[in-house]
């Protein structure tokens, strides 16, 4: 379960850097983003998930 805490407070950091550090660029990825077909979104969803998963299963075996 800390690791899952851990996870979470990763995603926090990245997400957290990119709004500090360029508030332009967010809204830029916002923007993209909200401009972005939904099947895209879900595909694109789905490859990090599933390279997420491979790179934790590669790490942690």
């Amino acid at each position: 379960m800390s690791d899952l805490i851990v996870a979470f407070g990763l995603v926090l950091v990245i997400e957290g850097l990119i709004w500090a550090l360029s508030p332009t660029l967010g809204r830029h990825l916002l923007a993209t983003a909200a401009a972005t077909p939904e099947d895209s979104l879900r595909k694109a969803g789905w490859v990090a998930v599933a390279f997420g998963a491979i790179l934790v299963w590669m790490i942690r075996g």
